[in-house]
């Protein structure tokens, strides 16, 4: 989501800058205020969908074991073959196993060589820019036939609120990271806003062709393109990125390599799709989350933050900022939320070992604040919890959650003021960082 981010509002402000506009970049929110989890799925994945759409790919098929990568490769046919790593993660060519192989992108020229490669692939965790020194597992491998791109190029719709709806973003230079191309020559791409109401018209997809020059190809191209809008809209994408559309070496045109991301708000009309989520390439808290109804985005921070409503919540890490922290998650358990999904937050924000205080922020109007008392003191008791915990809350029961947390006995500081429940949480996050980096044992007590 990050990476999608930060090429999204990238790429606005150089259309910005070209057009002479102040406020196209600056409406866009930063990678860590924008917490939304969506959909993103494995290349093969999206391999079929293109093709499904009409878009030319390589022959490819996907295998899950090193014998299945064999039968794949001997059914190809072709001398020149490529694995690919099926791991939600950029950076896999360059990406190493911890069993030593290096590259989760691998050139092989046999069944025999597919099936040894596969098979180191497989079960193991790829480790990339993207993904930490943890890493991340390869269940499966993408086995497809290798083509020699003469020329590369880049097309991409995605949903941007900086044009009020979709962009076709294109670029006659494809085959690499498209922020590099914006950094170092921007006229080098091309932006084409799409009415929503409309849909991309034939005439604004051969323009674009003429553009990126592809005029030898403008009727062909123009038809993919459209072929491309039209995947975009039916699936509810937020992205579908080709990079590259590359002619190969017999003059043929194929989409070579592909991402897409789709709005999790559609998951109940595109259920065949979200079906194909694969929860092993996610963080695990995330996953726990999910499964409660609970709305997380694990971050690097160090003050864990539990809200309800992404607007507080997006309110509360800022604050969190202004003071010098950092957030450590975001977590919005909704207007609804019971005691036990309380609880269960309280356990997933606790099971990050960087979380060294927590802030609850809850305006209780639909949520009842002597829910959320009920939920922290819960948690508090059953986790065993030293870390320190700062509650601000405001509304509905708000005086009866105040009674119950006191009467709890715990040491739960309550303060009425967001900016001093900020402050706080800051000052003691920080004072538990020193703690912990001294290799003190710290049983946090706050004299009230």
């Amino acid at each position: 989501m990050a990476t999608l981010l930060k090429q999204s509002r990238y790429l606005a402000e150089v259309f910005a800058r070209q057009n002479g506009s102040k406020i196209l970049g600056a409406a866009l929110p930063s990678a860590q205020t924008q917490q939304q989890r969506n959909l993103n799925v494995h290349e093969h994945i999206s391999y079929t969908l293109l093709k499904e759409a009409g878009v030319p790919v390589p022959n490819f098929g996907v295998a899950g074991t090193k014998e299945e990568a064999r039968d794949i490769a001997q059914r190809l046919n072709v001398k020149d073959i490529v694995l690919k790593a099926q791991v939600l993660a950029g950076g896999r060519g360059k990406g190493a196993f911890k069993n030593g192989l290096k590259g989760g992108v691998r050139m092989v020229y046999s069944p025999e060589e597919a099936e040894k490669i596969a098979g180191k692939m497989i079960g193991q965790l790829l480790v990339t820019k993207q993904t930490g020194e943890k890493g991340r597992i390869c269940n499966s491998v993408m086995v497809t036939e290798r083509k020699f791109p003469r020329k590369e190029f880049y097309f991409a719709f995605m949903m941007e609120r900086a044009f009020a709806g979709p962009v076709l973003i294109a670029s006659s230079q494809g085959g690499i990271n498209i922020e590099e191309v914006a950094a170092e020559n921007p006229d080098a791409i091309l932006y084409e806003p799409v009415d929503i109401s409309t849909g991309i018209s034939k005439e604004q997809a051969l323009k674009v062709a003429d553009k990126v020059g592809l005029g030898d190809k403008r009727e062909q191209t123009a038809e993919i393109l459209l072929r491309l809008y039209n995947l975009f809209l039916a699936k509810d994408a937020l992205l579908i990125e080709v990079n590259p559309y590359a002619e190969d070496a017999s003059g043929e045109y194929f989409c070579l390599d592909a991402k897409m991301r789709f709005d999790d708000n559609a998951e109940y009309r595109q259920k065949d799709l979200f079906a194909l989520r694969d929860w092993t390439q996610e963080d695990e808290k995330e996953v726990a989350a999910a499964k409660h109804n609970l709305n997380y985005v694990a971050l690097d921070g160090n003050i864990g933050c539990l809200v309800n409503g992404a607007g507080l919540a997006m309110a509360t890490m800022d604050i969190i900022k202004y003071h010098g922290g950092n957030p450590a998650n975001f977590l919005d358990v909704g207007g609804g939320a019971t005691a036990q999904q309380v609880k269960e937050a309280f356990k997933i924000i606790t099971a990050d070992p960087k979380v060294y205080a927590i802030l609850v922020n809850i305006f209780g109007g639909i949520m009842r604040c002597d829910v959320i008392a009920e939920g922290i003191i819960a948690a508090a008791k059953e986790l065993d919890l030293k870390l320190p915990i700062i509650c601000r809350l405001q509304g509905t029961n708000v005086d009866d959650a105040k009674v119950l947390i006191a009467a709890s006995g715990l040491k739960i500081l309550a303060c009425d003021n967001l900016d001093e429940a900020a402050r706080l949480a800051v000052k003691l996050s920080n004072i538990v960082s020193l703690a912990r980096s001294a290799k003190l044992d710290v049983n946090f007590e706050i004299p009230l």
